[in-house]
């Protein structure tokens, strides 16, 4: 049998051979490598429920030993009672613990403490322990407070013994993982690492989350505010704009607030008044795409009343085209892109404004590493440098005041022949400086205006009453002029009785901080943290929290990322610049097998 093994011939030419052979090698490959994620999906949850197992029995003896205390206590508070029955009698209130007890009752910060000291001395009178050893009590050593196992109570809130259903960490640990990222400005490491100190400094038994898990929670917050369902009314802002990164990605966002739910007078809107109504990163835009975008919104609040915005191309069109269709919306151009509208069209063709731009850039290259620096102008943008163009002409205004107060002997902190020889241009532009200044000066004010008091139809003669006597000049009163012109037309879109929005600077706000949060990972495409978009704004309690967490598993987080972003520019970067450690075999090399 051997022998006419031996002796066959395969009649199969050898490039169908190799091919076969090839592809049969790469099922094995898939077979292996699938194998091997398998064994290191199950290695990862072994070694996650170990250390929940580990993280349970902490707990449970913990609790045992609080039990144990409580009961002690009870046998105590018991015998006490039987002791006092028997002599007929109860021993008073000494004098010390009594004003201990109202001083604790006068402050306001300790007012739990009071309380559940005050109801301990009642249950345990007859002791007479000082109450101030069962708070705290301060190492000489180390100087760290450590805290006793019966006031854990006292000092831990109750949010910290909530927990979201099969979830490790409580509602406290989320919520103030999540507070110091967006409300303190920490990184996602640096957070974790400042709950681990604060957690051993105190010596309390609480653990600290690692920065991937309040990640994932960011991420869960920010996908359950943007789907849950909104009320349907016909009074919806829609506060609409693109945010940018590298690559050839763009997201189009909408935050939206109702008419009813805008603050009162003289306050601008706040994160916490907008709800996510929409976060699409999109490839291409343009103006069908805006609008299609806006139409399938429509399902979420219904036809919004207003909807601001720029003046881009691609969002005008869009907005345009919707509210052609929708007689009832209106469109409002946000008032500082329209202010900043002005100053390019004012500034951008002054030859003296240039002139004056170009000496403050030279200045600063110049003095920035001498001892004049303090005395540098600021850095100018270039990109949207009309909207803050305040800081220069400020800039120029107080070192003009400063010059002349050197002169007069005023200020010799810094030598007057270098500040001369530095800034001694800048008097050249004084009748310029200003002009700008009662510019700028009109400008902030329609800004601040129309961001407080918002848009109604008698908007325009209250702001013409307060740019009455701020022009006197002809450029200063043709820009007066053109703004106090806008206002009334975007004030006569208000019904009567209606107060419309007129600022979308929440949402420049909210990109703002998108782009603090992410720092370096800003300039690699958009990423999952595009999440933590709708997880910046509307109100975050300890409800909602909870919610986010039972309701929103992290695999539709995943499932999200995947189908709107893809990889990022990073990950593409990373693939493309990878090296193989064995490079696969190439076909030329079988080129003679045939």
């Amino acid at each position: 049998m051997s022998e006419m093994q031996q002796g066959k011939e395969y009649k199969s030419p050898p490039r169908k051979l190799i091919k076969f052979f090839e592809k049969s090698r790469d099922q094995w490959k898939l077979k292996c490598l699938e194998a091997k994620r398998l064994i290191k999906q199950l290695k990862n949850r072994i070694r996650f429920l170990e250390k929940s197992k580990e993280e349970w029995k902490r707990r449970t003896k913990e609790l045992e030993a609080e039990l144990a205390q409580m009961k002690a206590k009870e046998r105590k508070r018991e015998t006490s009672v039987h002791r006092e029955e028997s002599c007929g009698r109860k021993n008073p209130l000494p004098h010390s613990e009594q004003e201990e007890s109202e001083k604790l009752k006068k402050n306001e910060g300790c007012t739990v403490i009071s309380r559940e000291l005050n109801d301990e001395y009642e249950s345990d009178q007859d002791q007479n322990e000082p109450h101030d050893e069962l708070i705290s009590q301060e190492s000489p050593e180390t100087g760290v407070i450590s805290v006793q196992e019966g006031a854990l109570s006292l000092i831990i809130p109750d949010v910290f013994n909530m927990f979201p259903q099969y979830h490790q960490y409580s509602i406290g640990h989320i919520m103030l993982f999540i507070s110091l990222v967006l409300a303190g400005a920490a990184g996602l490491r640096c957070t974790s690492r400042v709950i681990d100190a604060v957690m051993t400094s105190l010596q309390l038994p609480l653990s600290a989350p690692s920065w991937f898990s309040g990640r994932l929670w960011l991420q869960r917050l920010g996908y359950y505010k943007l789907t849950r369902p909104k009320e349907h009314a016909d009074d919806w802002v829609w506060i609409v704009d693109h945010t940018v990164q590298v690559g050839d990605e763009k997201c189009f966002v909408i935050l939206g607030v109702r008419l009813c739910d805008l603050p009162t007078y003289n306050n601008s809107v706040s994160h916490s008044d907008v709800e996510p109504i929409l976060l699409a990163p999109v490839k291409q835009s343009n103006g069908d795409v805006v609008f299609q975008q806006l139409e399938d919104t429509i399902s979420k609040t219904g036809i919004p009343r207003e909807i601001v915005g720029d003046h881009g191309s691609d969002l005008k069109s869009g907005v345009e085209k919707f509210c052609e269709k929708h007689q009832e919306t209106c469109y409002i151009y946000d008032i500082k892109h329209k202010t900043a509208s002005v100053l390019k069209h004012v500034l951008g063709n002054d030859e003296v404004w240039q002139e004056f731009t170009q000496l403050a850039a030279q200045t600063k290259r110049k003095v920035q590493q001498t001892q004049l620096a303090a005395l540098a102008p600021p850095n100018q943008r270039t990109k949207a440098r009309y909207m803050n163009v305040d800081i220069l002409i400020q800039w120029g205004i107080k070192i003009d005041i400063f010059l002349e107060k050197q002169k007069k002997g005023v200020n010799q902190e810094f030598d007057q022949k270098q500040v001369e020889e530095k800034f001694g241009w800048v008097t050249g532009f004084r009748k310029n400086i200003k002009e700008w200044g009662e510019l700028l000066d009109i400008v902030t004010t329609t800004e601040n205006f129309v961001r407080m008091q918002g848009l109604c139809a008698d908007s325009y003669l209250e702001l013409e009453n307060l740019l009455s006597d701020q022009a006197h000049t002809e450029q200063t009163i043709k820009v007066r002029e053109e703004l106090l012109n806008f206002v009334r037309e975007e004030s006569s879109k208000a019904k009567p009785g209606e107060r419309l929005l007129g600022s979308s600077e929440v949402i420049e706000s909210v990109f703002g901080k998108l782009k603090r949060l992410e720092r370096d990972q800003s300039k690699s495409g958009f990423t999952g943290l595009l999440l933590s978009v709708p997880a910046m704004v509307s109100q975050t309690t300890k409800e909602v929290v909870k919610d986010a967490l039972e309701m929103v598993p992290t695999k539709k987080v995943l499932d999200w990322c995947t189908k709107h972003l893809g990889q990022s520019v990073q990950a593409k970067r990373r693939n493309a610049f990878a090296s193989s450690d064995k490079p696969e075999q190439k076909w030329d090399q079988f080129s003679g097998a045939e």
